[in-house]
């Protein structure tokens, strides 16, 4: 019991049989067609090819630079050690990002516009579609559109009219004789423009602007066409809806268009006269913003989680190598101009508000030192102990501290609000000075009231002359620090220009093109497959009940015989088989299919009431004619008396294949115009004759349907061992169901990827409708395809 499951389960089931089956044909739909996919791969391949060839290539240039931690010389002084922190320490966690977003600003970027020019846009004319390949590949400009062609060597004086044109009577009189060549034409005359003429720049062919300022806003942005000349000369025009010329200038010379709008100097032209380039003068923010869209900075080493390393890689794309290298180069060093002006700019800053304090300051001490002298003449001379000694210099001390705090606090005036935390802290410090000099004051008042005075005159002197020299000192510092200012950005590496473009990706997109290319083919390839339900094996048929009696190889053979005769009455060319495969090619493996199908007629209808063989299909063009008239050649080879009828009244072409006429057959024999004697033909092969269509009847279904037909039918079996009638397709008209109720046997074609399941059956429905019973079909035309042999395995043999 264990061992039968193990067979069933390893026996497949119908839904496996039918999922390997189609995977087989899918596979075998490929191979039969992989020409067709090779071709499309190759064309797409070659479109790939092309279209990077003729893409304008991409460049993109990087240069390194470093933001290193500010240095710069702090105004604050001793206030940051008491705030905790370094005076040379900075804002590292965001000075990067900080300095991305200046790289990136107006600010750099407007300046780069500026010097390198951005805002000129220079364009040649270029040739359709190739122009951009014939500039990068510098293709000099063919002599034939730089000349003229003399005419005058190889035209005639005249052209004499044929006889036919001077008989007709439509010719005027003037022109029965010869026609004239006109002296223009005999002349030089220009290239006619095939390649883009001469208003196309070609390789070699540039402009350089040395000059172009435009002062009328409604001018930025217009194009304006520059025309080349003879000897330097050209010539400006307004492109657009006025397209109204502006004027014309010479190389190197400053010149002036649309009433002083427009100042141009061209530097340098090489062209030849006509040659044309366009001309743009862009706002200045258009020039930014195309600069932006293509400059990209990004950290180096840095990232999430990671300490910022402060090197920015600068990174700019464009078609132009050189521009690139010039752009990105002038956005580097404006990039540390400018921060080496903001770092000076704080020394410069407090220079500038001590010069103001200074002269004040130096009033101050010459007046106090005018008081002390006076008032020690006054009362002759007044010692000091050392007590008052050590009060004043705690005074001098504590009042430069002050002072200092008060060009601090002047500064941070300008930057911070009161409730900063550093401005709170300068605030209390200067408190803390304020009451310790108050507490200083209460100490003098103690002394005696001579050495009070003294001592505050003194202080007053020494205080202020202390005050001056560190302010005299603190503007030399603050000169040094503003000279020899080098900022926090400095340039690792230069603009570097990669020499392969970034884009197209040449190698990828041929590879890409390639690849979807092959896939593109085989879907195709699959679809129609898919798509296409014609039947590929004899298994299909026998599975719907129609017995396959014979497979038909498609014959080499019989291609040659078929050729295109042109319909009357303006129809298309149709197609006629000229000969008898039977007698061209005997031994074609076509013809052995068909010995076969004869072998398996002969048990088949034995047991049928007639010897009547009715040929049918569902559709025109199977090879209905091709099967009836062959087998019946191969029935008459083996010794059979056989007659062949062409019982298709309607379109019938037997008649052509034996190279006789439709006149004289089955329509005039059923009408009676003609004897049957008169009307069989023999057809060149022993024991074969034949029955022609006839004149084509307007009623073909009504004769068949009549009691001459039977009697036609009739007479003809005694007189023949095999009778074979071809018949019109089943679908089409009922002339076959009309012809098959009185024959005995009735074979159905059907062609290989032509005629589906769902025909047949149709067809066998309605034969069966008007009481034909199908014995059977034929798979004609059958093809070894790997997709029969994949999926049905279906073999084909030749024995010769």
């Amino acid at each position: 019991m264990q061992q039968r499951a193990t067979q069933m389960s390893a026996t497949p089931t119908p839904s496996q049989k039918s999922k390997d089956a189609d995977l087989r044909r899918l596979v075998g739909l490929l191979i039969d067609h992989k020409w067709a996919i090779l071709g499309f791969t190759l064309l797409c391949t070659i479109a790939s090819v092309v279209h990077v060839l003729l893409t304008t290539p991409i460049y993109q240039g990087d240069a390194l630079v470093q933001v290193e931690q500010r240095s710069s010389v702090s105004p604050l002084g001793d206030l940051a050690y008491i705030m905790g922190e370094s005076p040379l320490q900075g804002d590292s966690g965001n000075s990067t990002a900080a300095e991305v977003q200046i790289l990136k600003s107006r600010m750099v970027l407007g300046e780069v516009v500026d010097r390198v020019g951005l805002d000129t846009l220079v364009q040649p004319k270029r040739l359709p579609l190739v122009g951009d390949f014939v500039q990068r590949h510098e293709i000099p400009r063919p002599g034939i559109l730089t000349g003229r062609l003399e005419l005058g060597g190889w035209l005639p004086e005249a052209i004499a009219l044929p006889e036919p044109v001077r008989q007709s009577e439509m010719v005027p009189a003037m022109l029965k004789g010869s026609i004239g060549i006109p002296d223009f034409f005999k002349g030089k005359i220009q290239i006619p423009d095939l390649l883009g003429g001469r208003s196309s720049v070609w390789g070699g062919e540039h402009l350089r602007i040395g000059l172009f300022e435009v002062t009328d806003s409604r001018l930025l942005g217009q194009p304006l066409i520059l025309k080349a000349g003879d000897d330097g000369a050209y010539r400006l025009t307004l492109e657009g809806e006025t397209h109204r010329e502006l004027g014309s200038a010479r190389v190197g010379e400053l010149a002036s268009f649309a009433d002083g709008a427009i100042q141009l100097r061209v530097a340098e032209l090489q062209a030849p006269e006509g040659a044309e380039f366009l001309l743009i003068k862009r706002t200045r923010q258009q020039a930014i913003r195309d600069l932006a869209s293509r400059l990209s900075v990004s950290e180096k080493g840095g990232g999430s989680g990671r300490s910022s390393t402060g090197m920015l890689r600068l990174a700019l794309v464009g078609p132009d190598p050189e521009a690139i290298r010039r752009s990105l180069d002038a956005v580097a060093e404006t990039f540390l101009t400018q921060n080496v002006e903001r770092q000076s700019a704080e020394a410069e800053q407090s220079l500038a508000f001590l010069n103001e304090q200074a002269p004040k300051l130096r009033d101050n001490l010459a007046a106090a030192e005018e008081s002390l002298n006076q008032y020690r003449v006054e009362q002759d001379s007044v010692d000091l102990n050392s007590e008052a000694q050590a009060v004043i210099q705690q005074f001098v001390e504590l009042d430069s501290r002050l002072s200092e705090l008060e060009f601090q606090e002047a500064e941070m005036v300008q930057r911070y609000t009161p409730s900063h935390p550093t401005y709170q802290a300068l605030l209390r410090q200067k408190r803390q000075l304020q009451a310790r000099r108050a507490e200083l004051d209460e100490r003098v008042d103690q002394l005696p009231e001579a050495q009070q005075e003294v001592v505050r005159r003194t202080r007053d002197v020494e205080v202020n002359q202390a005050i001056y020299v560190s302010m005299l000192n603190k503007m030399q510092e603050l000169q040094v620090a503003r000279a020899g200012t080098v900022g926090n950005v400095r340039i690792i590496d230069d603009t570097v220009v990669a020499e392969q473009p970034i884009q197209p990706r040449k190698p990828f997109i041929v590879a890409l093109a390639s690849v979807l290319g092959a896939m593109l083919g085989s879907g195709v390839v699959l679809v129609r497959g898919l798509l296409n339900k014609g039947i590929e094996a004899p298994d299909p048929l026998e599975e719907v009940g129609l017995a396959v009696y014979a497979t038909v190889p498609l014959s080499d053979e019989q291609k040659k015989l078929i050729k295109r005769s042109r319909q009357g009455g303006g129809r298309a060319d149709r197609e006629r088989v000229h000969g008898v495969l039977a007698q061209r090619a005997p031994a074609d493996s076509a013809m052995e299919a068909l010995r076969g199908l004869r072998t398996s007629l002969h048990f088949a209808m034995l047991d049928a009431p007639d010897n009547r063989l009715m040929i049918t299909g569902p559709s025109p063009g199977i090879g209905k004619s091709f099967v009836a008239l062959n087998l019946g050649a191969v029935c008459a080879q083996a010794g059979q008396r056989v007659l062949v009828v062409d019982a298709d009244m309607r379109k019938g072409q037997l008649h052509t294949a034996l190279g006789g006429k439709a006149e004289g057959g089955l329509s005039e024999v059923i009408t009676g115009r003609r004897d049957l004697i008169g009307t069989l033909r023999p057809s060149g092969i022993k024991g074969l004759d034949y029955l022609a269509r006839g004149i084509a009847p307007p009623n073909p279904s009504e004769l068949l349907m009549t009691e001459d037909f039977t009697l036609f039918l009739m007479e003809v079996e005694q007189r023949y061992d095999l009778l074979i009638l071809d018949t019109p397709p089943v679908l089409a008209v009922t002339d076959a169901a009309l012809v098959g109720a009185q024959c005995g046997t009735t074979l159905m074609v059907a062609r290989y990827q032509v005629n589906s399941i769902r025909e047949l059956l149709l067809a066998r429905r309605r034969l069966e409708s008007g009481g034909v019973t199908v014995r059977g079909a034929i798979l004609n035309a059958m093809e070894r395809k790997a997709v029969t042999s994949y999926a049905y395995g279906y073999y084909q043999y030749a024995y010769k």
